[in-house]
């Protein structure tokens, strides 16, 4: 059965679509059969796996949720063999306005993924920074969240809107989902800042964070511009340590479920 992860985190630039294409394409190249969905409009991690948003443009996850296409006939083949993906497309913005008044519009991207999600043993989705209709999709599909988190003050406050969120959709469309873990991105070490946050962060959510942290590399910041995740960009920098040892981590975490 496919484990269904989200990547969420409402504020921007803290490393979410990096760590979604990164952590897609490592637990690929890992042997595992990965589906990676993005499901921002600003469509990042479709440009950011070499596909342009507007190459076709009806066969998006915009079609896919409003049923227009069935869900197989949005699958791309990636350039990483056991990677497949589902594009975006700024058309996506619409699906909150058009659905607003339709019964269990919360269910969409579930019902969807549903018919294929057991022929993946992961479903990584990237999702929308905000917390509208488009990411309440994404947690009621989603068995999991994993929560990037950029080590500065402000990132901490922003999390507790996020939480609360995820709280709601736990009491009412989705029991089952659980945080996978909290990933601190854009670590310096050499920043006396970032190692308190960390230490924060690891005082008050414990074993719920990651033992990797994403430290800040130029060539993950490089990679998404050649359309390729940092493990066909450069195999041997830091990004490329850092996301195999998260892919790792996820793997440990889900012993016997995969």
């Amino acid at each position: 059965m496919g484990k269904v992860i989200a990547i969420a985190n409402q504020k921007g630039g803290v490393g979410k679509t990096t760590t979604a294409i990164n952590l897609a394409a490592s637990l690929a190249v890992l042997e595992k059969k990965v589906l990676i969905i993005d499901a921002d409009p600003q469509a990042n991690t479709t440009s950011g796996l070499n596909f342009s948003p507007d190459n076709d443009e009806k066969r998006t996850l915009y079609e896919v949720m409003i049923g227009q296409i069935d869900i197989r006939d949005a699958l791309i083949q990636t350039e990483i063999a056991k990677l497949h993906m589902i594009p975006s497309h700024m058309n996506l913005v619409a699906f909150e306005l058009e659905m607003v008044d339709e019964a269990e519009r919360e269910f969409a991207l579930k019902k969807a993924l549903d018919e294929i999600k057991d022929e993946y043993d992961f479903v990584i989705i990237d999702c929308s920074p905000s917390l509208g209709l488009i990411t309440i999709n994404t947690l009621t599909a989603a068995d999991s969240v994993i929560i990037p988190v950029q080590p500065e003050f402000f990132a901490l406050e922003g999390l507790g809107k996020l939480l609360q969120t995820i709280k709601l959709v736990q009491g009412g469309v989705n029991p089952e989902l659980t945080i996978e873990g909290f990933i601190v991105t854009m670590f310096d070490g050499r920043t006396k800042v970032h190692n308190q946050v960390v230490g924060e962060l690891k005082e008050h959510f414990k074993d719920m964070v990651f033992d990797t942290i994403i430290q800040r590399n130029i060539r993950l910041s490089e990679a998404p511009s050649y359309g390729k995740p940092i493990i066909l960009y450069d195999v041997i920098c830091n990004g490329t340590t850092n996301y195999l040892n998260l892919a790792r981590e996820v793997l440990e975490r889900n012993n016997g479920e995969n």
